[in-house]
């Protein structure tokens, strides 16, 4: 039977950690310094606060609840002499240590280097990177033996940071839109942004897609017959097809949005506004992923 409050704070730690990793990564490849360091054009320095602060919560609880689950008591009787042991002795414990560690770590470069957001959004993205990896230390790929399991561990943390670059950007370009479009500048800087962040897009989606399969075959081998007929299969499907009307999405975006926005005059409202809805729909259509996922973790592959 599922545990459904383990998915939803497996949802939680997902989605807070790879928003902190998108949107920290996103200034560094879509503004120049001097936008960055100014902090007018997309000021994110107070939201990576925010997401790092939830992150260390998130993470302690979800700690907390899995430790219960794994020990088969109710959250009630955990209690923290519990909870040292088990960070201690266990796989999932260094993995919760670690990302704590990383968390404070990201929030301390966001609150000290508060003058030089350049550079914090570099830290944030390599604390944020590695509290990220930290959720693949157990599950499926940890599953995995010998040297197929460490390149299995390995493909799953470049699958999951190219995945938080990718829908992080798409949460950094709904942002940015939602500023009032007060000028012509403000079009050239969203087209610019939106040229960029397809580049980066691009190559996050050929790092998914490849690593994706190879997890695929690392998990189920020559098992496609079982793997179709099992629940894991099934909520797999799901999140492909989600993953392929993103893909839909963004070509749209940058083969027809992008070029409109840079070849309009002083009409900007109408691909403005289609620029807006299409990202909307992406925005949705990569949530709904984040809680497949949430979900496959807690199910047998076959």
């Amino acid at each position: 039977m599922t545990d459904w409050a383990l998915v939803a704070i497996r949802f939680a730690v997902y989605a807070d950690l790879m928003l902190l990793v998108g949107l920290a990564a996103f200034p560094l490849y879509s503004f120049t310094r001097a936008e960055r360091d100014e902090e007018k054009v997309l000021p994110l320095v107070a939201n990576l606060t925010w997401l790092a602060l939830a992150g260390l919560v998130l993470s302690a609880f979800g700690f907390t609840l899995s430790s219960a689950s794994m020990m088969g008591v109710p959250l009630s009787a955990i209690n923290v002499p519990m909870l040292l042991s088990i960070a201690s002795e266990s796989e999932q414990g260094a993995a919760w240590l670690v990302r704590t560690a990383s968390l404070a770590s990201a929030l301390t470069s966001l609150i000290m280097l508060r003058f030089h957001p350049s550079l914090q959004y570099g830290l944030v993205l390599v604390c944020g990177s590695i509290a990220l990896a930290t959720l693949l230390w157990s599950g499926h790929a940890a599953a995995t033996e010998s040297a197929l399991g460490t390149a299995h561990r390995a493909s799953d943390i470049a699958h999951m940071i190219s995945a938080a670059i990718w829908l992080g950007g798409i949460a950094a370009f709904g942002l940015l839109l939602s500023q009032p479009a007060s000028n012509l500048g403000y079009t050239r800087l969203v087209a610019r942004s939106l040229a960029g962040f397809s580049r980066v897009g691009t190559v996050a989606v050929i790092i998914i897609g490849l690593t994706g399969l190879f997890n695929s075959y690392a998990i189920l081998g020559s098992n496609l017959m079982r793997f179709f007929q099992s629940l894991y299969g099934t909520v797999l499907m799901a999140k492909l097809i989600l993953f392929a009307a993103m893909l839909m999405l963004a070509a749209h975006n940058r083969w027809n949005l992008s070029p409109a926005l840079s070849n309009t005059g002083d009409d900007t409202k109408a691909p403005l506004t289609r620029l807006r809805i299409s990202i909307a729909l992406e925005s949705a259509a990569g949530a709904g992923i984040l809680a497949l996922v949430a979900w496959l973790g807690t199910l047998a592959a076959i």
